[in-house]
């Protein structure tokens, strides 16, 4: 809903489902002015505690939403990354139809696994398998981009599987909806009680805190050097 505000064309582009409700992931394609550089910061573990509607004894419950964000890079930027084959591990599998004779009966669907930082990219939107893989090959890169900038490594190839777990499995903001209502942010310390208003996509106050923190940080960095 934030990015709808925002006048950011969204995407389904792949979902699973729970074991019994609800989403075990979904993948959302976001397009739109700077829309990697107002969501970059939604990287992270979100803590909600609620009453859950799927307990029989309404008890407040805890559980967690692991958010991962990467940009969509242009060719030119991609075009002289290399990854060795050595570090990947691709497996085909059947696509997900609709159905009848919608059923895609070939292994078009592509999963890349990064060996060094266990990252997995997984790919069904085209029915050709070629066209998958060349699709996960630049997610994967543009993830590793994004996350050696963001833990200011010199290149791509000193990222282990503990530097991409520290990166986004920090958690960054609790959603408390029982038995009071607030909504924190805990690198910024912005917070709110309207969770109603929040949870429905006014992030802008949220976003710009933290922004306007990570500029301070950046200048101050800048300037001890």
């Amino acid at each position: 809903r934030y990015a709808e505000k925002k006048g950011f064309r969204v995407t389904v582009e792949d979902s699973q489902p729970g074991d019994q409700v609800g989403f075990k992931s979904v993948e959302l394609l976001v397009e739109g002015t700077n829309a990697y550089g107002w969501l970059r910061g939604e990287k992270g573990a979100h803590r909600l505690v609620r009453l859950s509607p799927f307990n029989a004894n309404n008890k407040r419950q805890t559980t967690f939403a692991g958010v991962d964000v990467s940009p969509i890079l242009q060719d030119a930027v991609l075009k002289d990354i290399k990854i060795p084959d050595s570090d990947l591990e691709i497996t085909a599998m059947r696509s997900g139809g609709a159905g009848g004779q919608n059923v895609n009966k070939v292994n078009s669907a592509i999963r890349i696994r990064h060996i060094p930082t266990g990252i997995n990219i997984k790919v069904t939107q085209e029915r050709s398998q070629s066209l998958n893989r060349e699709i996960a090959l630049k997610r994967l890169k543009g993830q590793l981009l994004a996350i050696a900038n963001e833990e200011k490594l010199k290149s791509f190839e000193a990222i282990k599987g503990d530097v991409v777990e520290a990166s986004w499995g920090a958690q960054i903001r609790n959603y408390v909806l029982h038995p009071y209502k607030m909504v924190k942010d805990q690198r910024t310390n912005w917070e709110t009680t309207d969770t109603n208003g929040f949870l429905d996509g006014n992030l802008e106050d949220c976003v710009g805190s933290l922004l306007r923190q990570r500029a301070k940080d950046e200048q101050e960095a800048n300037n001890s050097e």
